[in-house]
């Protein structure tokens, strides 16, 4: 039986006649939808904006039209994000009489608290709070931080050393966490020249949905460090160097007062998750479900932070294929597999998450507050990128195919006679929705036919997608979906790959690629890979030996010493955007952290 079906399926796929039956995946209508959603009229699809509030309007009067219900309000799934961070008029620093200059001696961070502080400074090394057998370093030893402005370098006292064991510790919100956790009243950053020998002040990045420092944290020039440490008769610089150069902490009360205002105002917006339910058939089996989803958020207009690969040209980024071409696939599965609604046992949840871009913030959302029990949830099928088919490659790769004891067979099953390969990749844990959900120990499949050179640039347009072979995946994964949605036992599930870190804490894990890179710096214009660390980031990624890293997250590598500083803004769990030069081609990696 399930031969003929199969049968049955391969020879649809080529033999569909040019009106299509009703109720069949077409690909007129994939390109319609994505026409739609990646048209300049919707200016990206950033969340927070009208034009995401037209796309998620579009998405939901089809999902009812398919026949699903609408679920919790009305269809939508609202979540607040921050959108944007701005720095208001009252910011401002007081040092003996001289008043500095806002944006040229000093500036906020974005996760900075508002508010005004006037107290002495206690310089404070590199602010750590270490009691570990391996490493022991108390930068508060000796000294009363409290109600007090701490003064702390950035990074660690081994920058030279890429396997420092400072590393994991060195993250600024950790440090701000551990001063706040001592009493201090703010915190004064200083950029050791070891990072930045120009000691340019730090970007106001934007990170979404993170709760404020609590206390008021202030970036400041060594100028403005240096009149703090005027009365000791030391500078920034000389105590960095004896720092780095005894390996110990060097703690100290300035005398110094300083008067400092902090103006941050966060800008916050709604979003919203599209959800819809097709009801099973099964008396028993309709209170299970299976979750359908994808990502309909894109960049907006790209920028700086944004994400973009070209963070220099502000332009619309369309997302045709990220994600436009999942959003249009699960619009389609809604239509098709609503049809067949009384040969489904269990229920089915259709989802366009919002907030992808801005690190799985929809997907996360709705597993923290998911309209049904999390745990009558069976299995999720991602779709993310699934409208650039390379024929060259002729395959797609489905991930998380390790994260059930089924996955791997049922798939095989179904890959026979299609016309390309698929690819399977075992770990859960990946760069898209579906992780959110096998952190939860849901089964997964995410589907996608992989990155390209339009990613995340304003050229991801939708008259550069393949809807022929995005029609046949649709086929596909929908008799894989129906066939799941009907098994007598659900997936088994099995945990394949790392799973995310669920709480947040001062220590940060080690933030790597999990490279040997070349030291020597015999690539003027990059850094060649001399290794790569199997099963580490890089590795997974698809990075290999040789490659020449030319970018990190739309950051330019030039030479060993930008690639350790693009890193040091980098958070583990992030998922970035890698440009290498392989054979002379420039190839783009996504990587895990």
């Amino acid at each position: 039986m399930m031969k003929r079906f199969l049968v049955y399926l391969v020879i649809a796929v080529f033999a569909l006649p040019v009106h299509a039956q009703k109720n069949e995946i077409t690909a007129k209508d994939l390109k319609k939808y994505v026409s739609f959603l990646a048209s300049d009229s919707l200016k990206g699809r950033k969340p927070g904006t009208s034009e995401m509030n037209v796309a998620a309007k579009y998405i939901l009067d089809h999902f009812v039209a398919a026949g699903l219900k609408p679920l919790a309000d009305g269809g939508f799934q609202y979540f607040d994000i921050v959108t944007d961070v701005t720095l208001g008029a009252d910011n401002k620093i007081s040092i003996d009489g001289y008043d500095a200059a806002f944006r040229k001696d000093f500036i906020p961070l974005a996760y900075s608290s508002s508010g005004e502080v006037n107290a002495s400074v206690v310089f404070g090394g590199y602010g750590f709070d270490l009691d570990l057998d391996s490493l022991k370093w108390n930068d508060y030893s000796g000294v009363d931080v409290k109600g007090k402005w701490v003064m702390i370098f950035r990074a660690d006292p081994e920058l030279d050393n890429t396997n420092s064991k400072f590393i994991p510790f060195s993250d600024t919100r950790g440090k701000v966490l551990t001063a706040r956790d001592k009493g201090a009243a703010g915190v004064l950053l200083v950029t050791p020249r070891g990072l930045d020998k120009d000691d340019k002040l730090m970007a106001v990045v934007v990170e979404n949905n993170e709760v404020t420092s609590g206390i008021p944290v202030i970036n400041i020039k060594h100028e403005l460090a240096d009149r703090i440490l005027a009365s000791k008769g030391i500078s920034a610089d000389s105590l960095e160097h004896l720092i780095v150069a005894k390996k110990k902490p060097g703690s100290f009360e300035t005398g110094t007062i300083v008067r400092g205002q902090v103006d941050v105002v966060q800008k916050h917006a709604k979003t919203a998750n599209v959800i819809a339910l097709l009801e099973g058939s099964d008396k028993v089996l309709k209170d299970e479900y299976l979750v359908v989803g994808a990502h309909y958020d894109h960049l907006g207009f790209g920028g700086p932070n944004s994400g973009s690969r070209v963070p220099d040209t502000v332009a619309i980024h369309n997302g045709a294929d990220d994600n436009a071409s999942g959003t249009a696939m699960v619009m389609e599965l809604a239509r098709k597999l609503g049809a067949q609604k009384a040969k489904l046992r269990r229920s089915i949840i259709f989802v366009a998450f919002s907030g992808e871009e801005m690190g799985l913030l929809g997907s996360k959302y709705f597993v923290n507050n998911s309209p049904v029990p999390i745990k009558k949830i069976k299995a999720m099928f991602n779709f993310d990128m699934v409208g650039r088919f390379d024929k060259e490659k002729n395959s797609i790769s489905i991930g998380g195919t390790g994260t059930s004891a089924e996955g791997d067979s049922i798939l095989k099953i179904f890959e026979k006679g299609l016309p390309f390969a698929v690819t399977h990749s075992p770990d859960g844990y990946g760069p898209s929705d579906h992780a959110a959900f096998y952190s939860s120990n849901i089964p997964v499949f995410f589907f996608t036919t992989g990155v390209h050179m339009d990613y995340h640039t304003p050229l991801d347009d939708a008259d550069r997608l393949d809807y022929n072979a995005e029609k046949i995946i649709g086929d596909f994964s929908t008799a894989l979906i129906a066939d799941i949605d009907n098994l007598a036992k659900d997936l088994t599930f099995k945990e394949s790959g790392k799973k995310e870190n669920a709480g947040r804490s001062g220590r940060r894990l080690k933030v790597t690629l999990g490279i040997m890179p070349d030291f020597a710096g015999s690539e003027k214009k990059g850094l060649r890979v001399d290794g790569v660390t199997k099963d580490g980031p890089a590795y997974k990624g698809g990075m290999l030996k040789g490659d020449i890293i030319i970018s990190v997250h739309g950051m330019k590598v030039e030479s060993i010493y930008d690639y350790m500083a693009r890193l040091n803004k980098l958070k583990t769990g992030m998922t970035v955007n890698v440009e290498v030069l392989r054979n002379g081609k420039v190839e783009i990696l996504i990587i895990q952290l």
